[in-house]
């Protein structure tokens, strides 16, 4: 009897994946296998990216992407999961799944003077997007603030 094979939802996918974003350290992988802690579990995390602009600000659990075209923004329910090396953000956007990953590693928006401690990772619609991020404990540093 054949049975149809359901691809797992991409955030698992990601989680899975998160242990292989290394972007600081020899392979960024604890070798115990703790669970990434750099982010306090209520803490405010924002991704922002260029070329296209957008930013997520995510509070608790609840998220707000915004673009030029959409400066008020979208609010949106947010699930966090912690991975090995990385936080992962999930939920639906307007009927469009995104995953979001955040991942230690010194990143820069290449259009300002900004430095930020986190490298970011959205897929939405099919698109994937690459930017920074910062919390409120690890912000940006340098030039005016985002």
């Amino acid at each position: 009897m054949l049975t149809k094979y359901r691809w797992p939802p991409l955030y698992l996918m990601l989680a899975v994946a998160l242990p292989a974003c290394t972007p600081t350290g020899e392979d960024g992988i604890d070798p115990e296998g703790k669970t990434f802690d750099s982010v306090a579990p209520q803490e405010t995390v924002t991704l922002t990216g260029t070329e296209p602009f957008w930013n997520l600000k995510v509070e608790g659990d609840e998220g707000l992407w915004t673009t030029p075209d959409n400066q008020p923004g979208t609010a949106f329910a947010v699930k966090r999961f912690a991975g090995n090396n990385g936080l992962g953000l999930s939920g639906t956007l307007d009927g469009k799944e995104l995953t979001a990953t955040l991942t230690p590693g010194e990143c820069s928006d290449g259009m300002s003077d900004r430095s930020f401690p986190f490298v970011a990772t959205v897929a939405l619609g099919g698109e994937t997007l690459k930017g920074c991020g910062y919390t409120d404990s690890q912000p940006s540093t340098g030039g005016e603030a985002p």
